[in-house]
């Protein structure tokens, strides 16, 4: 059905921070925009106050509607994709992932589809083929939810869903690799071998960027005060240098978009000044460390001293999160600490079979926008390194270059396997779809 330079597939790629979509074969998504949806909710109708005196017969009625009745209040949110710089009164932030790393909420997966397709790259879903990139902990709910949505709502003429080590490791030119990916919900270790995710090695913690931008604006707001979002004030030149800064009012703005804004401009400073330490931090040996200093919006200068290198130094010391203001330390599911960024990647290996277990240990790939951190591969190596006896397998850290392909290198990878001509076998068709059901994707798309 599909093959050679006539397929111009899409590949769509919905991170837990950044939502990517373009064309296979090229280099760069030509849509990239925050994953988090802006939603208001219409009034509902006010509560009918003789509601007590209604008789059992039209009681069941209502009880019988009751599917009607939440039709009409999904219809009822407007929301707005690729719009979070803009404040509207009333509008509610959701993002479709959970606290597990999955998709929680649908519509919200529809909408950013939608606007990829239709609004940023202008496209008919129904002429082409759907490159759609999961995470590697996927259930197999999720994967036949996600195939009956593209086919049955956009209409694509066919589907392929591949997992992101996978198309992380094609991006690189690898076919076996550790892919650490560390994202804004969490961090994920899978190990690829042959071109296949290994699943029983994948481990996943919740320490992302996400929550080092959470430990970062308790920090300065303990010690420099609140942080004030963008669209709360107005800053006017007063003088040559002087600058005159007006409070607005913001009455019917949401508590749920005013800490999307100021965990924004935290996500800046953490990437601006933040850096992870050559050896492991002492919270003692570092008390007089030199400040940074970092221009808000409202021109307030914020001194960034020990926080630049304790807060990055939780994803290799979970346990330093007890010591941040109104904080307790996070456990993992069997109820113990939680391991770091070195653990993660021995455990992960240790799941493997021995066999491949040399070739992952010099095969550890970072990713992800929070492996942006300056000195993070250096140390991981390091830590890795010191773990590992010299005798047992040498190990190499290695990232995507340029900078800017290590939160992108998921959708290289759908790019380069989208493309190719020996792939365009693989896909499954809105043909199968309709004859064998949803459960087919796990056969055509292991």
């Amino acid at each position: 059905m599909y093959g050679g330079d006539e397929v111009s597939a899409i590949v769509l790629d919905v991170g837990s921070h950044t939502c990517k979509g373009g064309y296979a074969g090229e280099d760069t998504p030509k849509a990239v925009f925050p994953s988090s949806v802006g939603v208001i909710y219409k009034d509902e109708e006010p509560v009918d106050e003789k509601a007590d005196k209604r008789t059992k017969d039209s009681e069941m009625q209502d009880a019988s509607a009751m599917d009607t009745d939440a039709e009409a209040k999904e219809r009822s949110r407007t929301y707005y994709a690729n719009q979070m710089g803009f404040r509207r009164d009333h509008m509610e932030v959701l993002g479709p992932y959970g606290k597990d790393g999955l998709i929680q909420d649908w519509d919200v997966l529809e909408q950013l589809w939608d606007h990829t397709l239709r609004k940023s790259l202008l496209v008919d879903p129904k002429d082409h083929p759907m490159l759609i990139a999961e995470p590697p902990h996927v259930t197999r709910e999720n994967r036949e939810k996600t195939v009956e949505l593209m086919f049955e709502k956009f209409q694509a003429p066919a589907v392929f869903l591949a997992k992101h080590p996978v198309l992380t490791a094609f991006a690189s030119g690898k076919a076996t690799a550790l892919v650490v990916d560390l994202g804004a919900r969490g961090t994920t270790v899978t190990a690829v071998h042959d071109g296949y995710a290994l699943t029983k090695s994948s481990l996943r913690t919740p320490l992302g960027g996400d929550l080092l931008t959470e430990m970062m604006l308790k920090s300065i707001e303990k010690q420099q005060g609140a942080v004030r979002p963008r669209f709360s004030f107005l800053r006017e030149a007063a003088g040559p240098d002087a600058w005159k800064v007006t409070d607005l009012p913001c009455a019917d703005t949401t508590a749920g978009y005013r800490e999307y804004c100021r965990r924004e401009l935290m996500g800046d400073l953490n990437a601006s000044v933040c850096r992870i330490s050559e050896s492991t931090f002492l919270e003692s040996e570092n008390a007089n460390i030199p400040t940074v200093p970092y221009e808000l919006p409202d021109g307030n200068i914020l001194e960034v001293g020990l926080e630049r290198f304790k807060v990055p130094e939780l994803l290799f010391q979970p346990g330093l999160m007890s010591t941040f203001p109104d904080t307790e330390a996070l456990v993992g599911e069997d109820g113990l600490p939680l391991k770091g960024m070195q653990g993660l990647v021995l455990d992960s290996i240790g799941k493997c079979d021995i066999d491949v277990r040399k070739e992952l240990y010099g095969g550890v790939l970072l990713t992800g926008g929070v492996s942006l951190i300056p000195n993070l591969r250096e140390r991981l190596e390091r830590e890795l390194s010191e773990q590992v006896s010299s005798y047992t397998a040498r190990v190499k850290v290695s990232t995507p270059n340029p900078l800017v392909e290590r939160k992108l290198s998921v959708f290289i990878g759908g790019s380069i396997l989208a493309s190719l001509g020996s792939f365009q076998q693989m896909w499954m068709s809105k043909a199968e779809y309709e004859e064998q059901g949803a459960a087919l994707i796990h056969r055509k798309c292991p």
